[in-house]
């Protein structure tokens, strides 16, 4: 771990774990302002991106240090290229230098990459694949995404507001393993000499059992239902995980566990939302649902991420793409990388009470009518990304400091 670490014991790396852990964690001493000496100290590796990334990283990275200082925290922050930037500064999407830093901090915050400007490089030299490196390179794959539509926003939504209201819903997607990583893969001919592509489906058991446990843990914390979406009816890889999840549905009796076909619960997520609680799925469906998901919210620009592993820092993003046509334009909405903050904090840190601080500030902001353009309607304010952020920034820095309030 980090040499900067001073004091970690509340540190955790799943949210399995999380709270076993904070339970048995002594309690730290709290203080009021950064600029006593900080009870704990984090190192977290900041990779900004590209187009609108910058900008989103640049407000959650203020909201972490004004939250951490109301709870005794000082983060000690490097930021370092990644995707489009780092292809153009170094010739490679994921440096070596990055990719260790990244590896030696508590955790990882990113903003966004990719943009059209490298969208014709060849497969090693996209953005995209810097990402799919650094996750492998973290060894994270368990990849949590939220959907909540907030009561803020719930006319937002492109849902009716009798179908969206209420959705609370959590996704979790397996992330290092399926067809995005599956070999054999490749270019060739067949056998009539037609020009083919192919990519592989294929999960092994520990893969599977894995992401399940994080998935009926996670649902256990939150109201016992998980849904397990494949397409068993189609798929040997799909056979399989619904076999494994099945087994290991017998370690959780507390939680009840249902199966739906990917098609189907696509259709559903749009019909009746609100019939899920917990998501577990394979990694290209996760990549698809997650997004439809997203939009019942109102908004991609709303919705956090967190990425874990077994150990070793958690990767933190938000999920909305770099937006490269409103980069620099003061237009992007900044919730969704200060959610990821706040995730950070809860998943990847231990750092609960920080983490809520975080939260009750976006809704404090939301509740005081700022919006930025994506999630706008008439009778509010709208708002910039500065601007965004710098409502949120006042919501946090008005809550009393855990000194006071112990």
């Amino acid at each position: 771990m980090a040499a900067s670490t001073q004091f970690n014991a509340g540190t955790v790396r799943s949210p399995f774990r999380l709270q076993s852990v904070s339970k048995k964690s002594p309690k730290p001493t709290r203080i009021s302002c950064s600029a006593a000496t900080p009870a704990k100290r984090y190192s977290i590796t900041l990779l900004p991106g590209d187009g609108i990334g910058p900008e989103v990283i640049s407000i959650a990275k203020n909201v972490l240090k004004v939250a951490g200082s109301l709870e005794g925290i000082e983060f000690l922050f490097q930021e370092m290229p990644m995707g489009g930037a780092a292809l153009d500064l170094t010739g490679v999407p994921l440096p070596d230098e990055t990719l260790s830093t990244a590896k030696s901090s508590d955790a990882v915050l990113l903003g966004a990459i990719g943009g059209y400007k490298w969208d014709k490089n060849e497969k090693h030299l996209k953005p995209e694949t810097g990402l799919l490196k650094l996750r492998e390179g973290l060894k994270v794959f368990a990849n949590l995404r939220p959907a909540t539509v907030l009561q803020q926003l719930v006319d937002s939504s492109t849902l009716k507001k009798e179908v969206a209201e209420g959705v609370d819903l959590m996704v979790v997607r397996e992330l290092t393993g399926g067809i995005y990583f599956g070999k054999p893969r490749g270019f060739s001919t067949n056998e009539n000499g037609v020009e083919i592509a192919y990519n592989t489906e294929v999960y092994a058991a520990y893969e599977i059992d894995r992401i399940a446990r994080v998935a009926f843990e996670t649902a256990r914390k939150r109201h016992g239902k998980l849904c397990s979406v494949d397409k068993a009816n189609v798929l040997e890889a799909s056979m399989f995980w619904r076999k494994r999840v099945t087994e290991i549905a017998t370690e959780y009796p507390d939680v009840e566990l249902s199966h739906m076909y990917v098609d189907n619960a696509a259709m559903q997520l749009v019909r009746n939302p609100k019939q899920f609680d917990t998501i577990v799925t394979n990694n290209i469906f996760g990549d698809i649902l997650s997004d439809e998901a997203s939009m019942i919210t109102g908004s991609i620009g709303m919705l956090p991420s967190a990425s874990l592993g077994e150990s070793g820092p958690g990767l933190f993003e938000p999920i909305h793409g770099s937006a490269p046509d409103i980069a620099g334009q003061d237009k992007a909405n900044p919730l969704a990388t200060v959610l990821s903050a706040a995730m950070l904090l809860k998943y990847g840190l231990g750092e609960e009470n920080a983490a809520k601080r975080i939260e009750n500030a976006v809704l404090d902001a939301l509740n005081r009518g700022f919006r930025t353009g994506d999630i706008y309607s008439p009778g509010n304010k709208l708002v910039g990304c500065k601007e965004m952020g710098e409502e949120v920034l006042k919501s946090v820095s008005s809550q009393v400091p855990s000194a006071v309030l112990n």
